[in-house]
């Protein structure tokens, strides 16, 4: 346990001097998710939420911990096969670090094999310390053992002393140089925050519209209309959130059909016409009734008249490309319809959210945004590269593990209050909740008491058709069990459907129904 403890803090420290990515548990971090397998990741995202990766590192810490007791029990009996183990955790540290999307050097192997090299020395010189041997009266009277057939030297005692105090100054030095190594990589970025400190976001040349007094209702319970950029759901696949310095941030735009290859600055995006729009995203993996949606106010440059400018035409009009694949700077892929993006719809490359620029976590300093569209094909954050394609020729990430190559996002609804298993007074109690259909807006919604005919709820007014709308409906509640359904219905006049279906490959589906007692 203290030797692997030993490298894993050397590793950290190393990481520093390399890159925070390359170290062993981000590295085989990301590589345990990108194999792990799309149901078993949508139901960790399900279960632990934005907390998913934390469970994972520590997964991996559990597993290393286990492994290291195993190395330990074999080291006594078998010295440097015991440290060759430790070595060879080391190798694959080392191989998950340079085989990640984003590795650009073999340096990123470092941080594994210098970690590796200083546990394997550690365990080597910790278990020799615990066989010394020690002399005991019968050894001054010439009886001491001989060293025992496995390398270790076997004696009536051992050198207690000795090997606390080695153990212990191991376990010092070792905290001290993981904290250090852990400071470090914390500091690492400080140029990305400046960058965004500094940027003041210009007026757009094309405002939104102020939001309509009565898009939001004054319910308790209910989600407030724009969301904070703060409680904003996250969903990716970053065990760290790349920071990215604006100033040497670039975006290039090539591939099938760019007459104009063209390469951008953060500055060259802020020197463009902005527009600002208040836009719902959805996440692909959102359960129903689930978190994984949010409205903001988002601030950037239209998608389709950048693309126009390199020449590029949408399959409607004899374009080339009918796929357009986005490249985080940490290597995650995601694929769009072209002609989705520049069919007219507020398609953009946001600077802001919010009325600031983009969170890290949200993307900065530039992420994609395209209503209509689940995340997983669309909302590309960090982006730093945008290629034309086919979709005959290419299958991004989330396509390779399973998932959809087209996602519209379905027609939803959800009851916010009251809560599941909630125990309100009997009496009048107002139910209520949001409901989305980016894109096509939201036409109508109904609630409906356990198998009584459906009801139609009060709409708040509509921002626009690609914001969600808050809705509710005054219950005359009586004592007893009840179940609350909703549903709503889009502006085409498709009407939520109740079959159930699972995330997995576009989107689940189905009425969100929410079981309370009333007192």
């Amino acid at each position: 346990m203290l030797a692997g403890f030993a490298a894993l803090a050397v590793a950290e420290l190393v990481a520093a001097a390399v890159r925070p990515q390359s170290s062993p548990i981000i590295a085989v971090g990301g590589a345990s998710i990108d194999a792990t397998p799309a149901a078993l990741k949508d139901w960790a995202i399900r279960h632990f939420g934005t907390n998913d990766k934390l469970v994972l590192q520590l997964g991996i810490l559990t597993v290393l911990a286990a492994l290291a007791l195993v190395l330990g029990a074999l080291a006594v009996r078998f010295r440097r096969v015991g440290a060759a183990g430790v070595l060879l955790f080391g190798v694959i540290g080392a191989a998950a670090a340079v085989s990640r999307p984003d590795s650009t050097s073999p340096t990123d192997a470092l941080p594994s094999v210098v970690g590796a090299v200083a546990g394997a020395l550690l365990l080597y010189v910790l278990v020799g310390r615990l066989a010394a041997p020690v002399r005991s009266k019968t050894a001054e009277s010439g009886s001491v053992s001989e060293q025992a057939a496995g390398g270790l030297a076997a004696s009536e005692g051992w050198d207690r002393r000795g090997f606390v105090l080695a153990a212990t100054s191991a376990a010092a030095a070792s905290a001290v140089v993981g904290a250090v190594g852990r400071s470090l990589n914390a500091s690492h970025g400080k140029d990305a925050i400046v960058s965004r400190n500094r940027i003041a976001l210009p007026n757009p040349g094309s405002p939104a519209q102020p939001v309509p007094k009565k898009a939001e209702l004054r319910i308790d319970g209910i989600s407030p209309f724009v969301t904070p950029n703060a409680d904003f759901y996250r969903v990716d696949t970053a065990l760290v959130v790349p920071k990215v310095d604006a100033t040497a941030w670039r975006l290039r735009i090539h591939g099938k059909g760019v007459r104009r290859p063209a390469t951008y600055s953060f500055d060259d995006l802020l020197h463009r016409e902005l527009i600002e729009r208040d836009i719902t995203l959805t996440c692909v993996s959102n359960e129903v009734g689930g978190p994984y949606v949010g409205n903001a106010r988002w601030i950037g440059v239209r998608l389709a008249d950048l693309l126009a400018d390199c020449g590029v035409k949408p399959p409607s009009r004899g374009g080339r490309a009918d796929q357009m694949v986005s490249r985080s700077v940490d290597g995650m892929t995601i694929g769009s319809p072209v002609e989705d993006v520049m069919d007219g719809r507020d398609a953009m490359l946001a600077l802001g959210m919010n009325g600031e620029p983009l969170p890290f976590e949200h993307g900065f300093p530039v992420r994609m945004v395209v209503p209509g569209l689940y995340g997983f094909v669309s909302a590309c954050k960090w982006i730093g590269d945008i290629e034309l394609t086919t979709f005959d020729s290419y299958d991004p990430y989330w396509v390779k593990r399973g998932w959809a190559r087209k996602a519209p996002i379905k027609t939803e609804s959800r009851i916010d209050t009251p809560k599941p298993f909630a125990r309100p007074k009997a009496g009048t109690v107002m139910v209520a909740g949001v409901a989305w259909a980016q894109h096509r807006g939201i036409d109508k919604v109904e609630v409906r008491i356990d198998d009584g005919p459906w009801q139609e709820a009060h709409l708040a007014a509509e921002d626009t058709r690609d914001t969600w709308r808050q809705w509710s409906l005054p219950w005359q509640a009586t004592k007893g069990s009840h179940t609350l359904t909703v549903r709503a219905t889009d502006r085409t006049g498709t009407v939520q459907t109740d079959k159930r279906a699972r995330t997995i490959p576009d989107g689940a589906s189905g009425w969100h129904s929410v079981v309370v007692t009333v007192e």
